[in-house]
């Protein structure tokens, strides 16, 4: 699990879209599923569920979510105090 990793994950999971979501963490829609089918794969278990129209959080995906948002908080916490 990386940073790079939950940031994909927590922006997918917070935006409308997942294009709205590449667009907002510079990357194609393709290299942030990648980034988080590797987060689900290191997780062992889905975190999106995307049988519908749109993606939806998986039961693990919305525990997941609060505990990202914290962890990027935290690691821009420390880039601010370090830099």
């Amino acid at each position: 699990m990386t940073l790079k990793q939950l940031e994909a994950f927590y922006w997918a999971a917070t935006c409308s879209s997942f294009a709205m979501a590449a667009e907002r963490v510079h990357l194609s829609v393709s290299s942030l599923s990648k980034r988080i089918a590797e987060l689900e794969a290191s997780l062992g278990q889905p975190l999106f569920d995307r049988s519908g129209r749109q993606a939806a959080l998986t039961e693990a995906g919305q525990r997941l979510l609060p505990q990202a948002g914290a962890l990027l908080q935290q690691a821009d916490a420390l880039r601010q105090d370090i830099g």
